[in-house]
């Protein structure tokens, strides 16, 4: 199923400079993770972008994980400040 997905998914240096799109179109995987994390529901991205699916966004979302999946996490400011001390 995943497969299934990840044919969604394209990358070509050519259109919106490399970052991995919805196949046949110019709508980045970007786009779509963001109007998600900014609480737009499936229904209201599809108003947004009619010619693509619920299957398009599931793709971008599972491309965007696994992405992050493979990286390396290193925060840039160690803290313990907000740590839960037994006090």
């Amino acid at each position: 199923m995943e497969k299934d997905f990840m044919k969604r998914i394209v990358v070509n240096p050519k259109v919106m400079v490399g970052k991995p799109v919805i196949r046949g179109t110019r709508i980045t995987v970007e786009a779509i993770v963001r109007r998600v994390a900014d609480g737009m529901t499936f229904d209201e991205i599809l108003e947004d972008y009619p010619y693509i699916t619920k299957e398009d966004i599931k793709a971008a979302l599972l491309y965007a994980g696994n992405l992050v999946a493979g990286e390396d996490v290193f925060p840039a400011i160690v803290s313990d400040e907000h740590a839960v001390s037994g006090r």
